[in-house]
C-alpha cells in the first residue's frame, strides 16, 4: 500500500456479524463477484454450506413514530448516533435509544413508611403526611415532589432574606421604625408560609381529620401559629394587652421572620430527604439500564428484524452479536462467545457459552457471536425477578420499625401536651412580655420535637441496605430477613451445588451382568430428561459425549430425596438410592461394600432397576467451589455454628465435610432435613439454612432465614429471604456483614432521632431560662429540628460505601 492509498475499511462478518479487517482476515470466499471475509473458520464452513442464508436481505423492523423521532446511540462508541433504530456503522452494533422512556404501565405511588397505603397518583400519605413515591422505579425518574418543593424552597429563600436583613439589623441596635416595616414583612412572609408551607398546611389538616397526627401537625401548628400572631399584630396591635407588648416600644412583638425562616428550613429539610430518597432507588435504576431495548430476532424463513423487546415471545431464536447485550434469558443454540456475567454474579472473569448453555438477559456478550432461544421473557427473566425483588424488600418493614411506631404513636400528643404546659408556664410566671415569651416557647417545642427524624431512621437504612446488597449480587427478600440474619447462630448448608459447584460429572459406570455402560447410559439418560436435579445434568451431559440419544419416558415421576421413575419402551425404570430401590424390588440385594466405596472417594452413587432387574451402579462426582474453604473459615471466624446436611449417603456427605473441617449428617430425606433444623430451633438457636435444590424447599421455609443460591432452581429462590445470585458462599458472609452493618445503622439512626428530641424539646421549653437565661428562639429549633432528618439520611446513604 502506498502513502496515498487509504487503508481498507473493516467490514463485518456475514455469519455472526463480526468486525474483521480484510488485510489481516485469514479466511476468505468469492461468491457471486463478491469477497466475504471471516472472523474464522466456522463461519467460512457455514458460508460454503448454505451462502443463500446468510446473504438474505435482512427485513428490518418499521420502526414507530415515537422510536423515529427519539435519538439513537452506539453502545460501543457513544459519539454515533441518529434519530431512528438502526446499526452502528463502525462496529455494526444496533443502536439503542439515547433516553430510555418509562413504560406505558398503570403506576401506584405507596408510602416509603407505610407501605399499605397506596394511591393511583402521587400525593402525600394520610397517616405520616410523608410525600408517596412510585411503586415500579424506571430508569428516567421524574420527581414531581422534589421539583415543586426545590421551586417553593428557592422563592422561599429570596423572599426570607429581607426579613432576615431586619432581624440582623434589629440586633445591632438599628432597628427601622415605624408602621410601613411590619407591612413590608408581612408581604415578603406571606408567600413564604401560605405558599411555600401550603403543602404542610394541608398535611397537618388531613393529619388531624384523619386523626393521624405527625410531624406536619406540629409544623403547621409551629408556623401557623406564628404567623397568624404577627399578621393580628400589623392589622390590630390595640387588641393585644401588655402582657403581649415590648417594654421599650409599647408594641408587640412580630415574628414573620421565625414563620418564614420555620417554613424555609422545613422546605430544605424536605427537599434533602427526597434527593436522598430517589438516590435509594439507584440501585434498581442501575439494574434497569442493564436491559437492552432491542432484540435481533431470527425468523422460520432465516431473515432477521430488530424489534423491540416487549416482543420477544419464549422459543424464539435471536442473534446476539460481539458486544452486545443479552436480551433475555435464554440458552446458546449455534456458536460460541464469553459472556460478563458480573453484573449479577459479581465475578469480572467471563464465562465460556457453547450450545446448550444458560444465558442471562442483561450479561454483555465478549467476542464471539452466537444464536440463543429464548426462555424467560419480561417479568420472567432473572434480571426483572431481581428488581422486584429489590423494590419490594426496600417497601418492606423491619420489626424494629415496631418501636418506632409505637413510640411516634404517643409522640405528638404528647409533644401538643408539653406545648400546652409550657404556654401556660411561661405565661403565668415568665418575664415581661409574658405572653410573647410564651407563644415563643411553645413554638419552638413544637418544631424541636417534629417526629420526621424517628420516621426516616428504619426505611431510610432498609432502602439503602437492600440496594447495596443488590449491587453485590444479595437479594433480601424483605427487611425482617436483613434483621433476622444479623441474630443467626447456626448456619446449615446443602451439600451439592451449595458447599460444590453444582456441575456434577459422571466419574464410573458399572453395568451389572446382562447390561453394558451404553445401556446404563442409555437408561439413566432417557429417565433424567425430567428432572430438575443437577445430577440429571451429569448424566445427561455424559450421554452426550458418548453421542447416546435418550429414548422418549413416559409417566415419569420424581420422588424428592429418593429418586425418579418412568416407563421406557413399554418397561419400568428405577433410577436412585439403594435403599429406596430395595423397597421397589425387595429381591435385589445391592451389593453394599462396592456402593461404600464409591461413597468414601466422594462420589454420590446411584443404581438403576429396568424391567425388575439390577441394571448397574452409576457414580458422581461434584467438585468443592474454589471459594467454599475461605467461606467456612470466614462464617466460623464470626462465630457460626456450621452443620452440613445432605440427601446424600453419610459416607459421601462426610468425605466433603471432613475436608472442610464440618459436622455432617447424610442420608436425610427433604422432610427430615426440616425436622432437623426444627430441633435446633427448639434447643434454642437461629438457623440459616443454605441451599439450591427443591429438595432443600422445606428446610430453607422452616429456617428463620432460607438462603438460596441463585445458580439454583426457581422453588428454592421462592421458599427463601435471601438470594446469592453468584451461588458462591462467600456471599453469606457479605450478607452477615450487610445485615449487621445495616441494623447498627439503624441504631444509631434511632440514636439521632431521640436524642434531639430529649435534649432539644426540655431546651425549647426553657428549662435552662432560669440558670442560664436561655431561651430557644423558634427558628433555632427548625433548624436543629432539619438538622436530625439530614443526620439521619446522611448516615443512612452511608451504606451505600460499606465494605462488605
Amino acid at each position: 500500500m502506498s502513502c496515498c492509498e487509504k487503508p481498507a475499511e473493516k467490514v463485518l462478518d456475514p455469519v455472526c456479524g463480526m468486525t474483521v479487517d480484510p488485510a489481516t482476515a485469514k479466511h476468505s470466499v468469492a461468491h457471486a463477484g463478491t469477497t466475504y471475509f471471516f472472523c474464522g473458520a466456522g463461519c467460512k464452513a457455514k458460508f460454503e454450506a448454505d451462502p443463500g442464508k446468510y446473504l438474505a436481505p435482512k427485513v428490518a423492523a418499521t420502526p414507530t413514530e415515537a422510536e423515529a423521532k427519539t435519538e439513537h446511540v452506539c453502545p460501543m462508541d457513544p459519539e454515533v448516533s441518529q434519530m431512528g433504530p438502526g446499526a452502528c456503522p463502525k462496529c455494526g452494533m444496533a443502536l439503542e435509544p439515547a433516553v430510555m422512556a418509562a413504560p406505558a404501565v398503570r403506576r401506584e405511588w405507596v408510602c416509603p413508611m407505610h407501605p399499605e397505603v397506596v394511591r393511583d397518583a402521587a400525593g402525600a400519605c394520610p397517616i405520616c403526611g410523608m410525600a408517596l413515591e412510585p411503586r415500579e422505579v424506571t430508569i428516567a425518574e421524574a420527581n414531581p415532589e422534589l421539583e415543586a418543593m426545590s421551586r417553593r424552597l428557592w422563592v422561599g429563600i429570596a423572599l426570607t432574606l429581607p426579613l432576615l436583613a431586619v432581624m440582623v439589623l434589629d440586633a445591632f441596635g438599628r432597628s427601622l421604625t415605624g408602621a410601613w416595616v411590619g407591612w413590608a414583612e408581612f408581604c415578603f412572609a406571606t408567600p413564604v408560609v401560605l405558599w411555600g408551607g401550603w403543602p404542610f398546611f394541608e398535611r397537618g389538616w388531613v393529619s388531624i381529620v384523619n386523626r393521624n397526627l405527625n410531624m406536619f401537625t406540629l409544623i403547621a401548628m409551629g408556623s401557623g401559629a406564628a404567623y397568624l400572631y404577627s399578621v393580628v399584630a400589623v392589622v390590630a396591635p390595640g387588641v393585644f394587652p401588655a402582657s403581649f407588648r415590648d417594654r421599650m416600644s409599647g408594641q408587640p412583638g412580630l415574628y414573620f421572620e421565625a414563620a418564614a425562616v420555620i417554613t424555609v428550613l422545613v422546605l430544605l429539610g424536605q427537599v434533602l430527604e427526597l434527593k436522598a430518597r430517589s438516590q435509594t432507588g439507584s440501585a434498581i435504576r442501575a439494574l434497569l439500564g442493564l436491559a437492552p431495548t432491542t432484540a435481533r430476532r431470527i425468523a422460520a424463513d432465516g431473515t432477521e428484524a430488530e424489534v423491540a423487546l416487549a416482543e420477544i415471545r419464549v422459543g424464539d431464536r435471536l442473534r446476539v452479536r460481539p458486544g452486545e447485550k443479552v436480551p433475555v434469558d435464554g440458552v446458546v443454540v449455534d456458536g460460541s462467545s464469553s459472556v460478563d456475567e458480573s453484573m449479577v454474579s459479581g465475578e469480572p472473569i467471563p464465562v465460556e457459552k457453547i450450545a446448550g448453555a444458560k444465558l442471562i438477559g442483561g450479561t454483555v456478550n465478549g467476542t464471539g457471536g452466537f444464536v440463543m432461544q429464548a426462555e424467560r421473557v419480561g417479568a420472567e427473566t432473572l434480571l426483572a425477578r431481581i428488581v422486584k425483588m429489590v423494590s419490594e424488600a426496600q417497601r418492606s418493614r423491619a420489626p424494629i420499625q415496631r418501636l418506632a411506631d409505637t413510640v411516634a404513636g404517643y409522640f405528638v400528643p404528647a409533644v401538643l401536651l408539653v406545648a400546652a404546659v409550657t404556654f401556660v408556664v411561661w405565661a403565668v410566671w415568665g418575664p415581661q412580655p409574658r405572653m410573647a415569651h410564651a407563644l415563643v416557647s411553645a413554638v419552638a417545642v413544637l418544631m424541636i420535637a417534629c417526629p420526621c427524624a424517628l420516621g426516616l431512621a428504619t426505611p431510610m437504612a432498609i432502602m439503602v441496605g437492600t440496594g447495596r446488597g443488590a449491587r453485590e449480587g444479595i437479594l433480601i427478600r424483605n427487611a425482617e430477613a436483613l434483621e433476622t440474619f444479623e441474630k443467626v447462630d447456626t448456619l446449615v448448608i446443602d451439600k451439592t451445588g451449595t458447599l460444590t459447584e453444582g456441575k456434577p460429572r459422571v466419574a464410573k459406570v458399572v453395568p451389572a451382568e446382562g447390561f453394558d455402560e451404553g445401556q446404563v447410559l442409555h437408561l439413566a439418560a432417557s429417565l433424567e430428561q425430567g428432572s430438575e436435579h443437577p445430577l440429571a445434568g451429569a448424566v445427561l451431559a455424559a450421554a452426550r459425549e458418548k453421542g447416546i440419544v435418550p429414548s422418549p419416558v413416559t409417566g415419569f415421576q420424581s420422588v424428592t430425596g429418593s429418586g425418579i421413575h418412568g416407563v421406557i419402551a413399554r418397561k419400568e425404570a428405577y433410577l436412585g438410592k439403594s435403599d429406596w430401590l430395595t423397597k421397589i424390588c425387595p429381591a435385589w440385594k445391592p451389593d453394599y461394600g462396592y456402593e461404600s466405596q464409591l461413597q468414601t472417594e466422594g462420589q454420590t452413587v446411584v443404581a438403576l432397576l429396568y424391567d425388575g432387574r439390577f441394571a448397574g451402579w452409576m457414580g458422581i462426582v461434584d467438585p468443592i467451589k474454589k471459594t467454599t474453604p475461605e467461606a467456612i473459615r470466614q462464617l466460623k471466624q464470626a462465630g457460626l455454628r456450621i452443620l452440613v446436611m445432605s440427601g446424600d449417603s453419610g459416607r459421601t456427605a462426610s468425605a466433603v465435610a471432613k475436608e472442610l473441617g464440618i459436622s455432617f449428617q447424610g442420608d436425610l430425606l427433604p422432610q427430615r432435613k426440616a425436622e432437623e433444623i426444627q430441633k435446633l430451633q427448639a434447643s434454642g438457636a437461629i438457623v440459616a439454612m443454605a441451599g439450591d435444590g427443591v429438595n432443600d424447599a422445606p428446610a430453607l421455609a422452616q429456617a428463620q432465614i432460607g438462603i438460596a443460591m441463585g445458580t439454583g432452581t426457581d422453588v428454592a429462590m421462592e421458599t427463601s429471604g435471601i438470594t446469592l445470585v453468584s451461588g458462591d458462599l462467600l456471599g453469606i458472609v457479605k450478607a452477615r456483614v450487610l445485615s449487621q452493618k445495616t441494623m447498627r445503622n439503624i441504631r444509631q439512626n434511632l440514636f439521632f432521632a431521640f436524642f434531639y428530641n430529649v435534649i432539644g424539646v426540655p431546651v425549647a421549653a426553657g428549662v435552662l431560662y432560669p440558670v442560664f437565661g436561655v431561651v430557644m428562639s423558634p427558628m433555632i429549633a427548625a433548624a436543629a429540628m432539619s438538622l436530625s432528618s439530614v443526620s439521619v439520611i446522611g448516615n443512612a446513604l452511608r451504606l451505600r460505601s460499606a465494605k462488605l
